[in-house]
């Protein structure tokens, strides 16, 4: 009886490894815990509240544009393409660039490049 209880405890201290890895507890390969949230809204984990001056999801950095930087719209406030110059009292773009409005600032892009050639600060009222 004595040798059947010690092979059983045994067998049971050689398996134990190969259970435990089976079974992770929610748990990645680095030991960090998973979230799984299957409710969660615009991958929001607050249990769908909504703080009005939380902009950490729509977080733009608005950026002051000086010449020779790459335009990028994304970080431009307001952004729109000015179609027509003299309304806002601006010369006519040379051939490969643009007018585009940044907030109040009207400012000149190179059409393949991205390039800024000109910004006018209060421009656009």
């Amino acid at each position: 009886m004595k040798k059947l209880i010690i092979a059983a405890l045994a067998a049971s201290v050689a398996a134990s490894p190969v259970l435990a890895a089976s079974w992770d507890n929610g748990q990645d390969n680095r030991g960090r815990y998973e979230q799984r949230h299957d409710n969660d809204r615009h991958g929001r984990y607050d249990n769908g509240r909504y703080d009005r001056h939380d902009n950490r999801r729509d977080h733009v950095d608005y950026r002051k544009w000086n010449r020779g930087q790459r335009f990028d719209s994304r970080y431009a406030r307001n952004y729109r393409v000015i179609y027509s110059p003299n309304a806002y009292h601006l010369r006519p773009a040379p051939r490969g660039y643009r007018w585009v409005q940044s907030g109040n600032d009207a400012v000149m892009v190179g059409l393949t490049t991205g390039i800024i050639a000109a910004v006018l600060a209060n421009a656009i009222n």
